[in-house]
Parts: C-alpha cells; structure tokens; sequence
C-alpha cells in the first residue's frame, strides 16, 4: 500500500514539474502563436515540444496518432492539475516542499549513477571470484537439480541412430565433434555441452524426462537412459549432477559472484563519494553554520 501511495506522489510531482516547466516556456514564447498547439489556461503546448515524437520511417497515419495521443494525454494531464492546484484543501506549500525533495533526490541519483560507472572497475580475477566463493560458500546452495550432460532429440524416422547412440556415449573429441555436427543438421532440440552445468528441469522440458516424479532417484540411477514416443526419440546422457540443497559448483554461480562484486563496488564508491564531497566542503570552507 504504501508502494501504490509512492507511485501516486511521484506521478504527481512528475505533473506538477512538468506544467510548471511548460507554464515558465509559455511565458517565453507567448507572441509564437504560429507555434502553438494546444493551451490549457496559462499553460501552452508548443510544436517544439512535441517535435520528437515521431520519425521520418513512421507513416503520416502513425506520426497523426502517436501526436493526436500525445496530446490528448497532455491536456487531460494539465486539465487534473489545474483542477487539483484550485483546490484550497491542498498544501501548495508542502507541495512544492515535496517537488524540491524529490528535485534534490534526482539530482543526488543521477550524479551518484555518473561518478560511480567512471569511476567502477568492472574487472574481477578468478581469485576474487574463488575468495568471495570460499568466504560464503553457504549462500550458495542450489534451489534445483542441475547436471552437466548430453541431450539429443531426433525425429523417429532419423538415419544413422546407431551411430548417434555411440557419439552420445563416447568421450573420445572426435565423436563428440560427429555428435554436434549431427545435432545441427538433424535434431529437434539438443544440448552437448556437456562441460557446463543445467538446470535439469530447463534441460528436460517438452521431453518425457520432464514428467519424471522422483528426479533424485532418476539422476541418482542413471547415467544413459533413452525416451520416445510417436514422433521422436530422446536421448539423454548424465555426466554428473548435483541435488537442491547441496553447494553449488564454483562454475555453476561464477557470473553471479562476478555481479555480485561489482554491485559492493558500486556501492562503496557511492557511499564515499558523499563523504568526499563534504570534506572537500569543509576544507574549502564552503559552508558555514549559524548558531
């Protein structure tokens, strides 16, 4: 609920800025009428301010829409505000208070966001990955069956199959090799890298192997186990696994761990950044106190 009540606030300070924003241009250029677009009170749209809406590749019938849209929202938008600014319940006061915290909020953000990608070393050694890993290993338990293995899927009517169960079966680089060239060509679906580790249930899916009850026992129980039906023949082969709940494999979270490293990156850069900006205040004598 007070999600919702954030977004409300924000919307409205967004519209409150925004006519006001439009109302100082106004201002400006209340002699251009040959510019003018819509007005709502004192407030006007102009055609610069809507010059960006559309493209050259857009169709007249689209660019028409886009702009008609456009403006119809704009005056509804200032139309609300004008009727809610009216309002003498309403704390102009507190208001603008609110439009210049959420003002001071943006600015913090944006130039935070700017100092901290210039400043980000994005980089991370596979020793930093192994000590982050070792230091917290047990935030890395696994929440699914993974494996590292061969699956094929190939149509029933598929030619040579008695070399693809060979190919699937041997660990010489030449058949794996044959085994991928054939999956290109002639599978259905396939995954044959079988140096990296999957999601069980991502691998399986659409297959029979997917309907499997008891998936512990079946990856516990089988190393090469083959599936059809009508139209195709599945084959699977198990190089090894690793069970919900167990720690998962370095290789398995490695991308994880690198993201992991440089989000604590960013936000130490940002917390020392506010901490240098006012010690750099302080030592130039930017501010002062009166007591």
């Amino acid at each position: 609920m007070k999600k919702g009540k954030y977004y409300i606030l924000l919307i409205i300070l967004l519209a409150v800025s925004s006519c006001e924003f439009l109302g100082m241009e106004s201002e400006s250029k209340m002699d251009n009428t040959e510019n003018l677009v819509a007005r709502v009170g004192n407030t006007f749209l102009y055609k610069t301010d809507i010059s960006d809406l559309t493209d050259p590749s857009m169709s007249e019938e689209d660019s028409a829409r886009i702009t008609e849209r456009f403006i119809d929202t704009w005056i509804k938008k200032e139309l609300f505000v004008r009727e809610a600014s009216s309002n003498s319940k309403i704390d102009q006061t507190e208001i603008q208070r609110k439009v210049e915290a959420y003002r001071y909020t943006l600015i913090s953000y944006e130039y935070q966001k700017l100092m901290v990608e210039q400043q980000l070393n994005r980089e991370v050694s596979e020793e930093e990955i192994k000590q982050y890993y070792s230091d917290n290993i047990d935030n890395f338990q696994l929440r699914q069956n993974i494996l590292r293995g061969r699956y094929l899927k190939i149509l029933q009517a598929a030619q040579k199959k008695a070399d693809v169960r060979r190919w699937m079966k041997s660990d010489r680089p030449e058949d794996l090799e044959s085994l991928k060239s054939y999956g290109f060509q002639f599978a259905s679906d396939f995954s044959l890298q079988d140096s990296t580790w999957i999601n069980f249930d991502d691998l399986t899916k659409n297959s029979p192997f997917s309907t499997i009850e008891n998936k512990i026992q079946f990856l516990r129980r089988n190393r090469y186990v083959e599936e059809s039906d009508s139209l195709y023949l599945y084959l699977f082969r198990i190089h090894e696994f690793k069970l919900s709940e167990q720690v998962s494999p370095l290789e398995y979270v490695k991308e994880d761990i690198k993201n992991i490293i440089i989000n604590k990156r960013k936000v130490e850069i940002a917390k020392s950044l506010e901490n240098k900006v006012y010690e750099r205040a302080k030592k130039n004598e930017d501010y002062e106190i009166y007591k």
